[in-house]
């Protein structure tokens, strides 16, 4: 399908929406992007929608944002993430992190002039990507048969908490909600207390809802060229979560219930997998599941009557003898601040790490200009050479 004229208008006519205005494409390559005929309509809003679109955008494809206009705020993206946090000219970071490579065209969906303007966008686009309730899709004249009668090929990705079918599916929620029906919440509770803690990254959202729909979009829109029909693509947030739950669902499968807290051996439940606290306050985390590993840690800590103590040799994750050796390795640790022991295991390849605050991560610790920083943020997750 080759656009008309129609569709390049549009993308012309349309504003760009840009976290920093450095390059986009890695230097010195005369390569068209990988994605660069891809036509994409993204109805969404806030953050899962809008992120997988901007996956798509970050491989070269033409991401054309709808968004209604702003009552008394003209020329302001009608996206309520734009108003969210700190930002530059009235509009959030967080709108153009995840907006980054898109254009921005306003359109008012009531407006049945304006809905037969997106009808005809649709016409040409490969994917329509949209985050609303189930429902109101339908409700604009926008379903997938709808959208399916003006082009057969087109792929309707559709990302919604808990899906477009069932029980659940006009339920309000939010990220937390959808973890929490999903299992993973109950999985953060710590040893102590067995308190639930927050993840400040939005696993469902990016996981379950950004991740899972680009996939979608991608193999449906790869099926509609070899077969000329389009797909609609359901997205339940909570359901992708959940079938990620791969290793914890096997082991509750086999033990009948749910793990509980330092009792596993990807949760606390064995020395050679485990955070430990240094003597500054900052925390070294230990990932040495292979004995390998666990027999370079004890030979960097100095401990190489450890070596052998290990679930691989027996000791049961979360038994008597694997929480004593637990506290005995935190002592150890304890005796040292942070950055001698990132020093010690420096070079030793025992997977050993420093827990890093999320802006030494995000952004290292030497001063970088607002232009550099937003560059970190909006780099793709991935390479192609």
């Amino acid at each position: 399908m080759r656009p008309t004229a129609f569709w390049p208008t549009q993308w012309n006519d349309s504003v760009s929406i840009r976290a920093h205005a450095g390059p986009s494409s890695p230097d010195g390559d005369a390569r068209p992007p990988v994605l660069a005929p891809l036509r994409v309509l993204d109805l969404s809003r806030l953050l899962p929608g809008p992120m997988a679109c901007r996956h798509l955008a970050d491989l070269g494809a033409q991401v054309l944002k709808v968004e209604p206009p702003l009552p008394g705020r003209p020329g302001l993206p009608g996206d309520d993430a734009a108003f969210m946090g700190a930002g530059d000219d009235g509009v959030s970071h967080f709108y153009r992190v995840v907006n980054h490579g898109k254009r921005r065209l306003t359109l008012d969906l009531k407006d049945p002039a304006q809905l037969d303007h997106l009808r005809a966008l649709v016409a040409e686009a490969h994917a329509v990507v949209e985050g609303f309730r189930p429902g109101v899709m339908e409700r604009l004249g926008l379903g997938y048969e709808a959208l399916r009668a003006i082009n057969p090929a087109i792929v309707l990705t559709r990302i919604s908490g808990y899906g477009q079918q069932g029980p659940l599916r006009l339920a309000a929620g939010h990220d937390l909600n959808y973890l929490a029906l999903a299992g993973v919440v109950d999985q953060t509770r710590t040893p102590d207390d067995g308190r639930p803690v927050f993840s400040h990254l939005q696993i469902a959202d990016q996981l379950g809802g950004a991740q899972t729909a680009a996939i979608g979009t991608l193999a449906a829109v790869l099926g509609a060229q070899w077969s000329g029909q389009g797909r609609e693509v359901d997205v339940s947030m909570t359901d992708a979560v959940r079938q990620h739950q791969v290793i914890l669902g096997c082991e509750a499968l086999a033990e009948g219930g749910a793990p509980q807290a330092g009792a596993s051996l990807l949760n606390g439940g064995v020395a050679c997998y485990n955070l430990y606290r240094c003597a500054d306050g900052g925390w070294l985390a230990v990932g040495a599941l292979e004995l390998k590993f666990w027999q370079g840690v004890c030979d960097v800590i100095g401990r190489p009557d450890w070596r052998e103590r290990h679930w691989s040799r027996g000791e049961a994750p979360g038994s008597t003898a694997a929480r004593a050796l637990i506290d005995a390795l935190a002592g150890v640790i304890a005796g040292a601040p942070l950055a001698a022991w990132a020093e010690r295991f420096a070079g030793q390849d025992c997977c050993v790490t420093p827990v890093l605050d999320a802006h030494a991560a995000l952004f290292g610790t030497a001063p970088l200009s607002r232009d550099a920083a937003m560059q970190r943020l909006t780099a793709p997750a991935l390479t192609l050479r």
